[in-house]
Formats: C-alpha cells, structure tokens, sequence
C-alpha cells in the first residue's frame, strides 16, 4: 500500500490518537502534513462530504436540543392559562404558534396555518403573543391581550385575524376602528391595554419564549417539535401525518 492510498486511514489513526502525533519527529510530521494537503487538494470532495457530516450532527443536536426544551416547558406551553387555544381542544396534536403581528413571515404563515388547523380537525391550536418587532407589534399585542381580557375569545379571534392582515400602519385610532367594525367596546379594551394583567401575559410568554431560545417569529412546536422560521403548509401536514404514524 502506497503512503498516499494509506493517508486516508492514517489521518483518521492520527486524528483519533493525538499521541501517536506527538510520538513522530519533525520531519515525519512535516511529511505527514505535506502529504495532507497533497491528498485534499486532489480530493476536495473530502472536504465537502466532512462539512456535510458537521452540519448534519449539528442539525441533530439542535433538534434533540429544542425537544428537550419543548418537553420540560410542555405545561406552559399548552396550558398556561390564559393564552388563546382554538382548534380541536382534544386533537391528539398541539401547535403552538409564537408570532408578531408585524412580521411578514407570520402573515405569509396565517393563511396556511389556519388551513391545516381547520381542515386537519384534530389539532389544538394555541397562540402565543410574542411582539418584537417594535410599538407597533407591542401595541397590536396589548390590544389584542385586552380585547380577550374584556370580550372574551371569540373576540380575541376576530381582532387576531383582523390584525394579521390589516395593511395599515397600527396605532390606537385604527384599532378603534377595528373594535367599532366589530362591535366591541373600544373604550374598555384602550383602559385595558395598559393593565398589569396585559403586562404580566407579555412577560411571561417572553420569559417562556427565552427559556426555548426563540428569537424570531414565526415560531411553531408541534408536540415536542420545534420549527423555527415559515413552514410551508405541504411540510406542516408531513410533519403532522409523521406524527401520527409515529405515535
């Protein structure tokens, strides 16, 4: 066997064995190392195909990560006692939704995830407040959090889905606007907005929000699956019937 056909295994026994290193002479280490370079340069695709394994190891350690997140946080997640749950509140799935009325990618998500929860029929879908993206997210929050407080779910709906495609600018005149086109009471919802009551929601989902390492929106956890960014609705129900088959 020639010492180039050999470098393969030899790289791989000295790599494994730092000491088996150290134990050659300079010039042998030199060698070794010329001999290295030659090999990578002839066959970068060596290269490649160790990056791949990197990133591939690193995508599961990731996902291990987030499950074991998601499962020590279960309770908060899907019973924390106040955030709105819709869908089928017995589905054999949960989806937890963190998201941003501002966010671009939240909006381009609504339509897909409210499919997939309707047509689907069996997921308990629960949302989570999560502004980030500056007064206007926190304000569109806050008026949504009051509205539930003062109106009830239902409402807090209603003025959910209004927000996620209203197209523009949110400040307290357009969402009396809003409430008056939905027949709520604007006056009780703008006390509320400020209330301890709003604050402390907030606060806590961003306490949970850190606690999974979630820094952008949308967010989703399907069970003990963490997703982080948009998810397409193709891949949403993959992901679901995967579940399933699984469990």
């Amino acid at each position: 066997m020639t010492f180039r056909l050999a470098l393969p295994l030899a790289l791989a026994t000295s790599l494994a064995t730092p000491a088996l290193a150290q134990e050659m002479t300079d010039a042998e280490r030199e060698a070794f190392r010329a001999e290295v370079r030659a090999y990578l340069l002839d066959n970068p695709e060596v290269i490649m195909e160790a990056v791949g394994l990197l990133e591939a190891r690193e995508r599961e350690a990731q996902l291990a990560a987030d499950r074991a997140m998601a499962a020590n946080n279960a309770e908060l997640l899907s019973n924390d006692g106040y955030s709105f749950v819709g869908g089928n509140p017995d589905g054999d799935i949960t989806l937890v939704e963190f998201m941003d009325y501002r966010c671009g990618y939240c909006r381009q998500a609504f339509a897909e995830v409210e499919e997939l929860v309707n047509r689907d029929g069996n997921i308990r879908f629960v949302l989570k407040e999560f502004p980030i993206l500056g007064e206007q997210s926190m304000l569109a929050s806050r008026f949504a959090i009051a509205t539930q407080i003062v109106a009830g779910d239902d409402a807090y709906k209603d003025v959910h889905d209004s927000l996620m495609t209203i197209t523009s600018d949110i400040n307290l005149i357009t969402l009396g606007r809003l409430a008056d086109g939905l027949g709520l009471d604007v006056a009780a919802i703008t006390e509320t907005m400020d209330s301890d009551e709003v604050t402390n929601r907030l606060n806590d989902t961003r306490q949970l929000a850190q606690a999974l390492q979630i820094t952008g929106t949308p967010t989703l956890i399907m069970n003990d699956q963490m997703l982080r960014g948009y998810v397409p609705l193709a891949t949403m129900q993959q992901i679901v019937a995967e579940m399933r088959q699984d469990g």
